[in-house]
């Protein structure tokens, strides 16, 4: 059965993506979207700190000759669960990198549906373990609650869910298609989509703090969980994206 989404091929391959940070585009992946089982491409960041260690956000399904081409690159540090949907393949990655420190949102310990080994819970502010290289900003909501990261050295902005921007060129489904630009996350104009902006209303003002403060970190570059991400425009992109909420 064919992909749903034309893949950013290579799949679960090391792309590098600015100075000291990797993309590494996985396989689809089915999720719950407005009550129906929709398909998402899935994407992983890595980022070597300073020491040489490795950060990994969002570790997609595990693939042996992508942990190895990861451990050539240094010693895995970090893995991430960046948002209350991004987890599923923690312990996975744990297992493979049992010296790897797991981080995860508040509250995620208690909603996931697969136990998360011990962890330490991601804040409002950087954690020690990467404060000199990676600023970071809590945004708690309704539907999810996400940490979002700036990589300082290559100004590169590093979200999950809160801009989706889906390429309409790349989806086989007519009907796909029709159901991701009605939801707000299709490129040109990707943002969150439209549930996930409703679920907001009650944490406008957290949102609307986290956004400026993404912004005043003036990035260049934004990578996105899913669809294109943005190599340049980094601030225009962010006040496009988010203007239903600034």
């Amino acid at each position: 059965m064919r992909d749903a989404f034309e893949p950013y091929s290579p799949l679960n391959v090391l792309k590098p993506f600015a100075d000291g940070v990797w993309i590494v585009d996985g396989p689809e992946i089915a999720m719950g979207y407005l009550g129906l089982k929709l398909p998402f491409p899935t994407r992983m960041t890595v980022v070597r700190l300073p020491d040489g260690g490795l950060w990994l956000h969002s570790p997609i399904a595990l693939d042996h000759a992508l942990a190895e081409a990861i451990a050539a690159l240094g010693p895995v540090r970090h893995l991430i669960a960046p948002n209350s949907l991004h987890y599923w393949w923690i312990p996975d990655w744990a297992a493979r990198f049992p010296g790897a420190q797991v981080h995860a949102v508040p509250g995620l310990d208690r909603a996931a549906k697969r136990p998360l080994p011990l962890h330490r819970v991601l804040g409002d502010t950087s954690d020690p373990a990467w404060a000199d290289a990676i600023d970071q900003v809590l945004v708690p909501g309704g539907l999810l609650t996400e940490a979002d990261f700036f990589h300082r050295s290559s100004r590169t902005l590093i979200l999950t869910d809160l801009i989706e921007n889906f390429e309409p060129r790349r989806i086989r489904s007519r009907l796909l298609r029709t159901i991701i630009r009605w939801s707000g996350a299709a490129d040109p104009d990707g943002k969150a989509p439209i549930d996930m902006r409703l679920s907001f209303w009650r944490h406008r003002r957290t949102l609307r703090t986290a956004v400026r403060r993404m912004i005043g970190w003036a990035p260049e570059r934004i990578i996105l969980a899913h669809g294109r991400c943005y190599d340049r425009d980094g601030i225009a992109e962010l006040k496009r994206a988010f203007r239903w909420a600034v």
